[in-house]
This record gives structure tokens, C-alpha cells and sequence, in this order.
């Protein structure tokens, strides 16, 4: 069927490519929604250091600015709930619905920090990327940054796949997991005192950073 040129002009034409974008991006699913262990590490950590690596956000000014970047880059490629839940170990089962939602947030905050911290003095650096190494929904991501003098750090991810998403639930930077670090310092607090005290004891971490 043809149709008059005087159809598709000004207004009309521009409907028409709107109409045709809407169902294409319908038709095909997201980088995020469809990625791979392998495409969510480096889309994240790429991303992270593209913002170290921005001019315009270098400097002590600009730390609040840049972090806030940082944090919403990472925020789409790593499950907290999980992190949280897995730092807790055995007593997260021991939580309210609101303390669980609480910690949550609290350790999202915490892990923020440590992994800015440890990653912040890296802009130019080279990053390497291995295959994942997958069985059924667990997934290893190893990378290392190499530094000028050629010295490397390992960083690797480990991820969990849910509802057809991979997330991020751990990190381990050389040798050491975070989520594993964090478990052993909270079950001694929540061991030795209580919930309310290893709360605070957070808030108070955070607020220094």
C-alpha cells in the first residue's frame, strides 16, 4: 500500500518514527534485562571508572558529586538485600521485616564506601576481564586492574541470577570477600551485644565517609 507524500510530513512523520522506536525497543529486550554475568561486571566496572576518569568530576569539590555517580552506577548491577542478608549470616532470620529493610540500607551504604575507597585512585588503569565461570544461577567473574607498573589487583564478583537478571551479591578484592569480612565483624557485635548496637556502630562508620 502507498501512501501520499503529503501523509508523512511534519508532525505525521515524526509520529510514525516514534510509533516505529516504540516497538522496536518493545520488541527487544534491554542490555540490562538480557545480560550475561560477563556484560553486568564490565558494563558496571566500566562505567565506574569512566567516572573516575571525567575532568570535569576530579578533585576533593567534587567528591560528593562524584561518589553520588558512583553509587548510581553500581546500584544497577549489585543485589544489597542479598549482600545484607548474607553478611548477617544466621541472624538475619532473627530480624523484623523493618530492621531487615533497615540493615539493608545501612550496608548498601557501607559497601559503598568500601568499594569506592578501594577503587577510587583508579582512572587510567587497564582492566582485564576473564570469562565467567557459571553453574546453573552462581556465576565467578574474575578481573584484574593492571597499574602502570604493571602490577595487578585482583577484583572478582561473584553474581546470583534472579528472575532472569545476574546481580552482583559479593566482592572479592585480592583474596579478601567483603560480604565474608563484614559476617565475621557483625556476628561478633550482634554475638557479644545487640542489633541496636552494631546499628549504631554503622551509622557512625558512615557518617565519617
Amino acid at each position: 500500500m502507498k501512501l501520499h507524500r503529503s501523509v508523512i510530513d511534519g508532525k505525521n512523520k515524526l509520529k510514525l518514527i516514534a510509533l516505529l522506536l516504540a516497538v522496536f525497543l518493545m520488541a527487544v529486550p534491554s542490555i540490562s534485562q538480557a545480560a550475561v554475568p560477563d556484560l553486568v561486571v564490565s558494563q558496571t566496572v566500566d562505567e565506574v571508572i569512566r567516572i573516575l576518569s571525567d575532568g570535569s568530576l576530579k578533585g576533593e569539590a567534587k567528591r560528593a558529586e562524584r561518589r553520588e555517580k558512583i553509587r548510581d552506577a553500581i546500584s544497577k548491577g549489585f543485589n544489597f538485600e542479598a549482600m545484607a542478608k548474607r553478611s548477617m549470616g544466621k541472624y538475619w532470620k532473627e530480624r523484623t521485616p523493618q530492621e531487615r529493610e533497615e540493615f539493608t540500607g545501612l550496608f548498601r551504604s557501607l559497601i559503598e564506601i568500601s568499594y569506592i575507597s578501594k577503587i577510587e585512585g583508579f582512572t587510567n588503569e587497564k582492566i582485564l576481564y576473564e570469562k565467567a565461570q557459571t553453574k546453573k544461577n552462581i556465576s565467578l567473574v574474575k578481573t584484574k586492574i593492571v597499574l602502570s607498573k604493571g602490577t595487578e589487583i585482583p577484583i572478582n564478583y561473584r553474581l546470583m541470577k534472579r528472575a532472569d537478571r545476574w546481580y552482583i551479591y559479593d566482592i572479592v578484592i585480592e583474596g579478601v570477600s567483603l560480604v565474608r569480612n563484614y559476617r565475621t565483624q557483625f556476628s561478633s557485635v550482634l554475638r557479644k551485644k545487640s542489633y541496636s548496637i552494631l546499628v549504631e556502630q554503622l551509622k557512625t562508620k558512615i557518617e565519617k565517609n
